[in-house]
């Protein structure tokens, strides 16, 4: 008994009283964490660390939060303290050091291919599923996916029905055509474009058997047959020398209608008429007016004179796209009831040779549209019958073009065979010397003669500047790189500055065309047909022709900047204004390179991105590239779709490196297999 006495007794001594006691708090302990993470992380558990006098042990207090829900993923991100309120309500039990509770897992990271494992940007990455093949493998199926948000995102464009591979969607528009209500006068031949949400949402398909054109300059004088599969025009005009069909080729004799002995006899002749015309020097840049398969362009190319061959796209409706595929420079227009979308005084030679236009129509509104873009001083060639033949309707249509261009103050210099050039008047002289009442009058100084885009033909004379600007521009190629005195007309904010600002674009682009060359050998690429979808003052253009790159450019100057056409052509370069918002009008396939500098971030807030990159597909040559240079705001985007198109994209970064907030999207369109 004594013995059990004794055991019962050592139940009370020290060290059974500590292991009780650490056996009771470590139950506590595992009774209270698991009722805290029961109730999925809602009730925390805080130790007062704080002693007082009295001697009182720190006390645990329950969360004020307790019961409320949280979102883990604010919790996680939320750095800044929160105060606790002490809860007395619970018994009092020694300080023990407690474990942090492991964080809550973090969301998942979805990876991109933007970075590698060591966190450094790559060259190139890619964003969502990706098919190399899909140019070569597509169907006609538009795949689209909704994401969180709602927004719908194009994972694959379809392919548009073979019918539509020469689509030019702004004018070959049956339904608006149909609604015209008038078509003498040939607006069934200018824009009618598709209505925004029927627009061109698929990829236009090449001919059967396409292949990498011809380069130039062979391409001057022979092309795929398989490229542009129309025997038409060959057929038609097979008599007069313009093209022929051999074997699996087109070839251009540089013939035409007035062409007998060839393009180049026919300059020849043009030259020793008129010695101050002056190819290659005083004239730089020329319109021929429905220009056949503008052999006329072609061969004055060789002599540094660059001419934008334009006609429309009628009963001879593949012209253009002949004169594309040679690597001429060329668009379709109309002279109908709009004016053509080029500055005035952008021409140093204007020529037409049995083109069709009637010039002394509607007391001579065509022809005033002529001596709009024709620079002060520049020169009008006119090869057609009336200028040879004695036939007595031909003699009275050569009276009343001779009355119209008096009326016009223009000087006819030379007539020699079946070729007639007149001289446009370097000021505003004799138009305000003509007897009073004389038609057509001078347009009122309010009207902007630069006013291009969707504006009616006026039946006044365009005033020249005061200042002579535009007439005053020096000789090539010097004019390239001189700031020309319009410079100062443009309506920009800066005044001082503008020189200056002009000078800055061409070091800007010289410096990068360089880096191009240097980095990405575009001295390999076989590069002829360029466009330039933000142009600026062109010194993209300006600098291609420094680095000697055998290429043209298109300069497109976008109706939602400011008009710098007229420095353009005063610098002998080409352009147009357009609206990106809008197709545009030429023939698929046209270009191999497109570049496209800050345009999309701007456009975005008008335009469908989509739209716009769709329409540089449809005009890009199988085998081309686009460079997007853009913000980074706007290039996943664009790489996106980018990739629903078929392109191989890369995003590079520019010369400031990997922190600017510029980046190049490069794209390369596959040649079908």
């Amino acid at each position: 008994m004594l013995t059990k006495m004794k055991g019962f007794g050592s139940l009370k001594s020290p060290i059974f009283v500590k292991t009780a006691g650490f056996a009771f708090v470590a139950l506590a302990f595992f009774y209270l964490g698991k009722h805290w993470s029961d109730d999925t992380y809602q009730q925390l558990i805080f130790f007062s660390s704080n002693s007082n006098t009295n001697g009182k042990i720190p006390s645990i207090s329950i969360s004020p939060n307790y019961n409320k829900s949280f979102d883990i993923k604010s919790l996680i991100n939320d750095t800044k303290e929160v105060e606790t309120v002490a809860d007395h309500t619970l018994p009092a039990i020694p300080p023990q050091p407690l474990l942090s509770p492991p964080p809550p897992p973090p969301p998942a990271v979805q990876r991109l291919g933007v970075v590698d494992e060591n966190g450094v940007m790559r060259d190139e990455f890619e964003v969502g599923e990706y098919d190399p093949d899909v140019v070569e493998n597509r169907n006609n199926e538009t795949k689209v996916v909704e994401d969180d948000k709602g927004t719908v995102r194009v994972l694959k464009f379809e392919t548009c029905p073979v019918s539509m591979r020469e689509y030019i969607p702004c004018l070959d528009n049956e339904d608006a055509i149909k609604e015209l209500k008038s078509t003498e006068k040939g607006e069934r031949f200018e824009r009618h474009c598709p209505e925004k949400d029927k627009g061109l949402n698929c990829l236009v398909p090449p001919p059967k058997g396409y292949k990498a054109p011809i380069p130039w300059p062979t391409s001057r004088d022979e092309v795929w047959y398989s490229n542009v599969p129309h025997a038409q025009l060959a057929e038609y005009k097979g008599g007069q020398n313009w093209i022929t069909v051999d074997k699996d080729k087109f070839k251009f004799p540089g013939g035409g209608t007035q062409f007998i002995h060839g393009a180049d006899q026919y300059l020849d002749q043009i030259s020793q008429m008129i010695p101050e015309i002056a190819f290659g020097n005083h004239t730089r840049v020329a319109l021929d007016v429905g220009c056949g398969v503008a052999s006329f362009g072609a061969y004055l190319y060789s002599r540094n004179v660059l001419t934008m061959s334009v006609a429309p796209k009628d009963v001879h409706e593949n012209q253009i796209q002949f004169a594309l595929e040679r690597g001429v420079p060329a668009m379709i227009a109309a002279f109908a009831t709009r004016r053509l979308l080029y500055p005035s005084q952008a021409f140093d030679l204007i020529h037409c040779s049995r083109c069709r236009v009637n010039w002394t129509r509607d007391d001579g509104i065509l022809l005033l549209e002529v001596n709009r873009l024709l620079r002060s001083g520049g020169y009008f060639a006119w090869a057609a019958q009336p200028v040879y033949k004695h036939e007595p309707l031909l003699e009275e249509q050569w009276e009343e073009m001779m009355n119209l261009t008096t009326r016009l103050c223009w000087n006819l210099v030379k007539k020699e065979g079946y070729i007639a050039i007149w001289q446009k008047p370097l000021n505003n002289t004799c138009y305000l010397s003509r007897e009073l009442g004389t038609l057509p009058p001078l347009c009122d100084k309010k009207d902007d003669p630069d006013d291009v885009w969707y504006v009616d033909l006026k039946p006044c004379i365009s005033r020249l500047p005061e200042d002579g600007s535009g007439a005053n521009i020096t000789d090539w190629p010097d004019r390239l790189n001189n700031p020309p005195a319009r410079l100062q007309s443009l309506k920009l904010d800066a005044y001082v500055s503008r020189n200056d600002l002009f000078k800055a674009e061409s070091k800007y682009w010289k410096e990068i065309i360089e880096s191009y060359v240097r980095a990405l050998r575009w001295n390999t690429y076989k590069l002829r047909n360029v466009m330039d979808m933000r142009a600026g003052y062109g010194g993209f253009a300006a600098a291609l022709i420094g680095n000697q790159l055998d290429c043209w450019v298109m300069n497109v100057v976008p109706v939602s900047g400011p008009n710098t056409l007229p420095v353009i052509y005063d610098r002998g370069l080409i352009g147009v204004m357009h609206d990106w918002c809008e197709p545009f009008d030429t023939y698929p396939r046209t270009y191999d390179l497109l570049h496209a500098a800050g345009l999309f971030s701007i456009e975005q807030k008008r335009c469908n991105i989509s739209s716009i990159m769709v329409e540089m597909d449809r005009i890009l040559r199988p085998g081309g590239r686009a460079y997007i240079r853009d913000s980074v705001s706007v290039m996943d985007e664009l790489e996106e779709i980018g990739k629903a198109i078929g392109w191989r994209v890369a995003v590079r970064d520019t010369a400031e490196g990997p922190h600017a907030s510029y980046r190049v999207l490069t794209c390369d369109k596959n040649l079908p297999r």
